[in-house]
C-alpha cells in the first residue's frame, strides 16, 4: 500500500490491493466487502460458514475482482489466525483488514452476567485487538497497510441497556488509538469508523417497531433519519485508501449528528 497519494491516480483507488473484512456475510460486512471491490481491491471474506457466502463471491466476480471465502470465527483466535496466514498465502498479501465482527446483548448494567459481559469482549474487543495484531505483523513485514476497525456511537455515547457493548466499543476506539501510535512506524494506519443506527438485517427487528424508530430517528440530532450501510462502506474505503495516507488513530462518527448534541 502506498504512503501517499500517486499523482497519476485517484487517491481512492485500491486496485492491486488485497483487503479482508470480517464478518461479511451481510449488513455493514457485505457492504464494505463490495464496496472495497469496487474501489478495485481483491477481498478475503470472513464468514462462520464458508460454504454460505450469500452470492458475495459472485458479486466480488462481477466487479472484476478475486474474492476468497474464509471460514472465521473471530472468537476463535487460533482458528482466526489462520484464516489471516491463509488470506496472505492464496493472495500474495494483506493491504486491509477491516474488523468488522461484532455485536451485543441488551441489558441493564445492574442485570448484566459474567459471561454475558465475556462473551461481548471477546467479540468486540478481544477480537479486534488480536486480529489486529496478527494482521499488523504480516503488514510489517511487507512494508504497511491499514487496519479500519468497525467501532460505534456506543463506544462514544452511553446507551442505555448497552452497557457491555458501550465497554468493549470503547475499548476499540481507544485500541485505535494505541496501535496506531505503536505501528506508524511500521507503515501502518490504524482508524476506526462509528457508526449509528444503520438499517441492515441486525437492526431491523428493532427498526420495524413505530416507535423504536421515531425515537431513534429523534436522537440522530442533526440529520433525523436512519443510515444506510453504503454510508458506512464509503468511509471505510476512504480510510483505507491513500486518500488517507496521513490519517491515523482517529474514529471516524457516522452518526449524523447523534455525539455532536
Amino acid at each position: 500500500m502506498a504512503r501517499h497519494p500517486s499523482p497519476d491516480s485517484s487517491p481512492f483507488d485500491l486496485s492491486g490491493t488485497t483487503a479482508l473484512v470480517t464478518g461479511a456475510r451481510r449488513g455493514l460486512g457485505r457492504a464494505i466487502a463490495l464496496e472495497l471491490a469496487r474501489a478495485g481491491a481483491d477481498v478475503a471474506i470472513g464468514l462462520r460458514d464458508e460454504a454460505d457466502d450469500g452470492s458475495l463471491a459472485d458479486e466480488i466476480a462481477a466487479l472484476g475482482r478475486r474474492s476468497l471465502m474464509l471460514r472465521m470465527d473471530v472468537t476463535d483466535l487460533p482458528g482466526a489466525r489462520a484464516a489471516i496466514d491463509r488470506a496472505v498465502h492464496e493472495l500474495g498479501r494483506l493491504d486491509t483488514l477491516v474488523n468488522n465482527a461484532g455485536g451485543g446483548i441488551i441489558g441493564e448494567a445492574i442485570d448484566v452476567t459474567e459471561e454475558d459481559f465475556d462473551s461481548v469482549w471477546a467479540l468486540n474487543a478481544r477480537s479486534t485487538f488480536f486480529l489486529s495484531q496478527h494482521a499488523a505483523r504480516h503488514m510489517r513485514d511487507a512494508g504497511g497497510g491499514a487496519i479500519v476497525n468497525v467501532a460505534s456511537q456506543a463506544g462514544l455515547v452511553a446507551l442505555p441497556g448497552e452497557s457491555s457493548y458501550c465497554v468493549a466499543k470503547a475499548a476499540v476506539v481507544h485500541m485505535t488509538r494505541c496501535h496506531a501510535v505503536e505501528w506508524g512506524d511500521y507503515g501502518i494506519r490504524v482508524n476506526a469508523v462509528a457508526p449509528t443506527f444503520i438499517e441492515t438485517d441486525g437492526t431491523r427487528p428493532a427498526l420495524s417497531d413505530p416507535a423504536f424508530r421515531a425515537d431513534t430517528a429523534a436522537r440522530i440530532a442533526a440529520l433525523h433519519r436512519i443510515g444506510v450501510p453504503r454510508e458506512v462502506s464509503g468511509a471505510v474505503v476512504f480510510l483505507a485508501s491513500p486518500a488517507a495516507s496521513l490519517i491515523t488513530g482517529q474514529t471516524l462518527a457516522i452518526d449524523g449528528g447523534w455525539t455532536a448534541r
